[in-house]
């Protein structure tokens, strides 16, 4: 049989055909625009999720055996408001995972109801990009709107809910909307009152493996499907990706190194960290996970190059780098605040240490380093809590970077296993897509069979001893500009 991967990702959507071997047969991407209509702003339009995703489906079919498509689920950007009118007619833009507006929201939330409370609640802490503060901000800002919303859902479910006509999420993804009670997997009774909203305006809780409906009719005849072809809730982008990478069970992690970068590190029991430096969510295996997420990561070398340089050709600015270890230039990769572990949406990306003698090769390695530097940030955490890490699978669209995961592997002193297939979320998304229609019995199975690794990069004890120097240095300098960028804001 086929399965549909759909990965809804921040710049496009990327849908994957794989068969029941793991087989990936094709990939189609659609790209579809981002808004910004403030500064620190972000939002997309969800009717070009939709639009972009039927195109998607269409081009991803040509030339398949249609009968053969048994299941299609889903990866996506987490954290993103989507509010539906009684009609199921989206009221505004969605406000994106990495929209900054809710600093009042946010700051409401930890320090009047309080972080201990939040955390008793949901696990976690307020962040900036969470789906609840959206929701208090909306009914400050836009209380018509507020007014109107009958279901508030994620991203890649609303793509689950045009296919399928059920209002739906997974456990994984309503772990990020500060809603959840994730320890008992349950919508948080606390939190819908804090955020004044109900049980009704929230979707249905499935775990990621589980059928949520079928396609629509409508859609079966149109794309040349079967109706009975099955909608599988799917998860968000990390853990989807975590599945897509074979980190399922206890004690695997995944780096990912996309427009955001993150460490995720499965667990099969529930656990949080006292600070709440790390989220605790669900994973799509069924169990839990610890993740670091920083906002910027693959988006800062995109920047850097795009932007700044005028160049798309990334491997050739890399090309001249040959010190690892020994650059004297730091880079703080906060363009759009940052998460974890310092849960500032007021950070700001920073150079510092340039000299007259300082190059263009220099610049773009801090970039490369300074993305490493703050994802160990996040390892430390999970390092604090007694959990041991002794290598890492890799993704993303910065793990085509020969380099950088030679530098990842240094900075972390974690042996970096390369995958067959690094497609991540989208992969993970037909994965479950697989378990939801029977082709396995567990998500680890599938995992198991399906996940190879290719190659590992082993950290060079010399080069690490370096970058143990040079990470501790760099981890003084956000500290030393944390007033600094609040009063730049």
């Amino acid at each position: 049989m086929l399965y549909i991967g759909i990965d809804l990702g921040t710049s496009a959507v990327k849908l994957l055909l794989m068969d029941g071997g793991g087989k990936i047969h094709k990939i189609v991407s659609k790209e579809y625009p981002l808004f910004f209509p403030h500064p620190g702003w972000s939002e997309q339009r969800p009717e070009d999720w939709y639009e972009k995703t039927m195109e998607g489906i269409a081009e991803l079919l040509e030339g398949a055996d249609r009968s053969q498509v048994a299941g299609i689920s889903f990866g996506g950007q987490m954290h993103g408001l989507v509010a539906l009118d009684q009609d199921d007619q989206v009221i505004r833009p969605a406000i994106l995972w990495n929209d900054g507006r809710t600093a009042k929201e946010t700051d409401y939330l930890n320090q009047i109801i309080g972080k201990e409370k939040l955390s008793e609640y949901t696990a976690n802490i307020a962040f900036a990009g969470f789906t609840a503060p959206k929701l208090l901000w909306m009914r400050e800002n836009e209380p018509e709107n507020f007014a109107r919303i009958a279901k508030i859902m994620l991203p890649k479910d609303y793509l689950a809910y045009r296919l399928s006509g059920v209002h739906c999420t997974d456990y994984s993804d309503a772990s990020g909307m500060l809603l959840m009670d994730v320890k008992n997997k349950c919508w948080s009774e606390d939190m819908m009152e804090i955020c004044g909203v109900t049980k009704e305006q929230l979707p249905k809780l499935y775990e990621s493996y589980e059928v949520v409906g079928t396609l629509k009719p409508e859609l079966a005849e149109a794309a040349g499907l079967s109706d009975q072809v099955k909608i599988i809730a799917g998860a968000g982008d990390n853990a989807a990706a975590a599945v897509g990478t074979g980190t399922v069970g206890d004690g695997m992690c995944n780096i990912s190194l996309g427009t955001s970068g993150t460490v995720f590190i499965s667990s099969k029991t529930f656990g949080v960290d006292e600070n709440n430096a790390l989220h605790s969510f669900a994973h799509a295996d069924g169990r839990y996970h610890l993740m670091g997420c920083m906002l910027s990561a693959a988006s800062c070398n995109k920047w850097w190059n795009e932007e700044i340089l005028k160049t798309t050709d990334f491997a050739a600015e890399q090309a001249g780098i040959t010190k690892l270890g020994e650059n004297q230039v730091f880079y703080l990769p906060y363009l759009m605040g940052e998460r974890s572990p310092h849960n500032d949406p007021k950070a700001r990306g920073t150079f510092t240490g340039m000299t007259m003698d300082t190059t263009r090769e220099d610049m773009t390695q801090a970039v490369l380093e300074g993305v490493a530097f703050a994802l160990r940030d996040s390892l430390e955490v999970a390092r604090s809590l007694g959990v041991q890490v002794s290598r890492t699978k890799i993704c993303g669209g910065g793990a085509k970077s020969p380099l950088w995961k030679k530098i990842i592997a240094n900075v972390m002193n974690l042996k970096v296993d390369i995958i067959e297939s690094e497609e991540g979320p989208g992969y993970g998304g037909a994965i479950l897509a697989a378990v939801g229609c029977g082709e396995y019995g567990s998500v680890e199975e599938a995992a198991e069979k399906l996940v190879k690794v290719i190659d590992t990069v082993e950290p060079d004890k010399e080069l690490t001893a370096k970058y143990e120097e040079r990470y501790q240095k760099f981890r003084k300098i956000y500290p030393a500009l944390k007033e600094t960028f609040q009063e730049l804001s």
